[in-house]
């Protein structure tokens, strides 16, 4: 028996891996299906793989790097020959996710994303500040290695570390509500017929605005709010991925506001759109999360205390606490014990 469970263990840890590394490499498959080219470089404007690497660290633990790292190895494969050129990228690929699950960790983010703090510290330190590492690394060694001239550096930089933050802000949210999935609260009985047409209507929002020439971007913020505020996370995360693939393959195939521009023009737009589109969702989800768990807390407090009063002088207080369907409101008007 515990040398079975002793090999049991093993096997469970290298499937976890495993499993680490083929999501890691179904998402740069993904990516690279809107892949750019900045000055000769191939950037991708959303990358998957970073959300999904910081999920899993969140998730597994630092357990999940070896297979961080062989997902990269795999990717990489997919487009160019993995050779000692390619060290430089893939450490920055797999030390970046790492770096922004520990400065969270020791932190006390909570991947439950119920208070506005903890979104907070996904942007500024999983998102914006973890992956500077990998676009550091990632220009660095094509820098090193020739393959980009010296002027060329920071529009690749910076090209480099917005699609890793937006796959972070765009991807990390969705998985990690969607391993706590439950029934929306709304606030009204009908709650799936108004998630349906909110699903709808976001997917026309986003096709226009992305479409149509004229500047109307601006047309997502207020379809992504009331999904934050009727859904909190588990609606205006799904809504912020279908925005930032409407705007993706829009900017990619120069359509809508993006025709005419050039591509460091459109990646900027692009990224204007993504991040102040993931912003809005993430921050103001996690606001209204917070809030309901405080007035959660204050009705079972009020509740608690109605108790106690109860009991100290029975039936006295009874038109003092209106909790519908509560024992205040329940045969307690007689001024008697009940």
């Amino acid at each position: 028996m515990i040398a079975s469970e002793q090999l049991r263990r093993p096997a469970a840890a290298a499937l976890r891996i495993l499993v680490v590394a083929g999501a890691y490499w179904l998402g740069g498959r993904i990516g690279f299906t809107e892949r750019v080219v900045v000055d000769g470089a191939i950037v991708t404007p959303l990358w998957p793989p970073t959300g999904i690497a910081l999920t899993a660290l969140l998730w597994l633990g630092l357990s999940a790097w070896p297979g961080i790292l062989i997902g990269a190895v795999a990717t990489i494969a997919t487009i160019n020959t993995v050779s000692t050129d390619s060290l430089g990228i893939l450490a920055g690929n797999t030390l970046a996710p790492v770096t922004a699950y520990l400065m969270l960790r020791a932190v006390n983010f909570r991947p439950a994303l119920d208070r506005l703090r903890d979104g907070v510290l996904l942007v500024f330190l999983g998102a914006l500040g973890g992956m500077l590492i990998s676009a550091t690394a990632g220009a660095g060694t094509l820098l090193a290695n020739g393959a980009l001239a010296g002027q060329d550096f920071w529009p690749i930089w910076a090209a480099w570390w917005a699609g890793d933050a937006m796959g972070v802000l765009v991807v990390t949210p969705l998985l990690l509500v969607l391993r706590s999935a439950g029934r929306p609260v709304a606030g009204r009985d009908f709650w799936w017929t108004e998630a349906v047409a909110l699903a709808v209507v976001t997917v026309g929002v986003a096709w226009f605005a992305t479409r149509t020439e004229s500047a109307l971007l601006f047309l997502v913020f207020p379809v992504l709010i009331w999904a934050a505020l009727r859904y909190q996370l588990a609606g205006s995360a799904p809504c912020t991925l279908l925005v930032s693939v409407f705007a993706v393959t829009a900017a990619t195939s120069g359509q809508g506001p993006f025709e005419g521009r050039s591509m460091l023009e459109a990646m900027a737009l692009l990224q204007a759109l993504n991040g102040a589109a993931a912003l809005t969702g993430l921050l103001l989800g996690a606001l209204v999360t917070e809030q309901l768990a405080v007035r959660r807390r204050i009705e079972e407090a009020c509740v608690a205390l109605a108790d106690v009063v109860d009991q100290l002088a029975p039936g006295e207080t009874a038109h003092l606490w209106p909790l519908p369907g509560g024992p205040r409101t329940q045969g307690r008007g007689d001024g008697g014990p009940g």
